[in-house]
């Protein structure tokens, strides 16, 4: 990889600039990131006509402000329609490609995109093929992006759903194709009433080969999902976490940490955050509540997310600016946050640290001025 050319630095903090930057992506959803138009046309070919839809423009409305209700359930309801289109090599193939163009396009040089293979066997595809076809989509859209100049590394991370039984199933499956483009495992779905620890024998698993997890942890659910996620679990990151501040207690800009906060802190556990999605599923009030600005000052380790640009109509570098504009980060905040993913992320040191020293630093050293 080869650093972005930009123009002499120091460049204004806009949207346009941002883009330019090199940006690296822990947590996004294959299924919470396609084009509209891409929903409707594979809707189309597979004969799926419950879309509340049937122009592009209507139906990137329709999924924003459906996943706008402050409900992480009524939030994960609108990916019954994403995940209907993802049932054939084709569309399976398509949406991982245009996934990798679109976030090449947006200045991501590293991704690691997750997605549930347990979710897309409607057609008669097995788990192997499910995950064969996402990667090959990967490949394809690596390999688009790259003529273009844009150059891009992903990672797939296999969910499994934690309402479900098949976690065990799910974390052999990352195992047995780690060596061909998934880096790790994640759990997902609703957290009240299904813990982490339900799937200990997955995470056991996990542990003993050697292979990295991250576990959806402190999103809707509170301080005992974030607990058992790296006590029992021994997970390597957090998904959101945002939670974590209830273990933290600031007055007088003192900051007083609990057992559980200052753990997390003191171990550099990593903090998924994904700011426009916590405000659409209620985990935080508004942008102005969103407890980044408060981790990021007291050095949690947080990285910026997207979750699902489709759903909240976002993109990483839109992401950043609206942390820009909540809470005055600059540029070397900005370089901190990507360099804090890029050091997170689930592929080899000597891989992590080439895209810090060759891409990440340059490109923020010609923005930084």
């Amino acid at each position: 990889m080869t650093a972005p050319q930009m123009s002499i630095g120091p460049a204004p903090l806009d949207l346009a600039s941002i883009r330019q930057a090199p940006k690296a992506l822990l947590h996004d959803h294959l299924d919470g990131g396609l084009r509209p138009a891409t929903v409707l046309e594979l809707a189309r070919n597979c004969g799926y006509d419950e879309l509340p839809s049937d122009t592009a423009d209507d139906l990137a409305v329709w999924f924003r402000d459906a996943a706008d209700s402050g409900s992480l359930v009524r939030y994960l309801e609108t990916f019954d329609h994403t995940v209907a289109v993802m049932q054939t090599p084709e569309g399976l193939q398509r949406v991982a490609r245009e996934c990798a163009e679109d976030l090449a396009a947006d200045g991501v040089v590293y991704a690691e995109v997750r997605f549930a293979p347990e979710q897309h066997l409607e057609r008669g595809l097995t788990l192997d093929e499910v995950v064969e076809h996402v990667l090959e989509g990967f490949e394809q859209g690596v390999s688009a992006a790259g003529t273009f100049g844009r150059k891009i590394r992903i990672g797939c991370l296999l969910t499994a759903m934690r309402h479900a039984a098949r976690s065990r199933e799910i974390a052999e499956l990352a195992v047995r194709f780690r060596d061909k483009g998934v880096v790790g495992f994640d759990i997902a779905g609703a957290e009240a009433g299904f813990p982490p620890s339900r799937h200990l024998d997955a995470f056991e698993y996990m542990r003993a080969s050697n292979a990295h997890f991250t576990i959806h942890a402190g999103e809707a659910f509170g301080l005992p999902s974030i607990h058992e996620a790296i006590a029992f679990c021994g997970a390597d990151r957090l998904g959101h976490g945002v939670r974590i501040t209830d273990d933290i207690i600031e007055s007088d800009g003192d900051a007083r940490l609990g057992l559980l906060a200052a753990y997390v802190r003191d171990k550099r556990i990593p903090l998924e955050l994904c700011p426009s999605s916590n405000v659409q599923t209620g985990a935080v009030k508004s942008m102005e509540d969103h407890p980044f600005g408060q981790l990021a000052r007291l050095r949690f380790r947080v990285t910026v997310n997207t979750d699902n640009r489709l759903m909240s109509d976002t993109t990483m570098s839109q992401e950043m600016l609206r942390l820009v504009e909540t809470f005055g980060f600059g540029w070397s905040d900005l370089e901190r946050f990507t360099i804090n993913a890029m050091k997170s992320a689930f592929i080899p040191f000597p891989d992590r640290l080439r895209i810090i020293d060759e891409v990440i630093k340059p490109g923020y050293a010609v923005l930084i001025g």
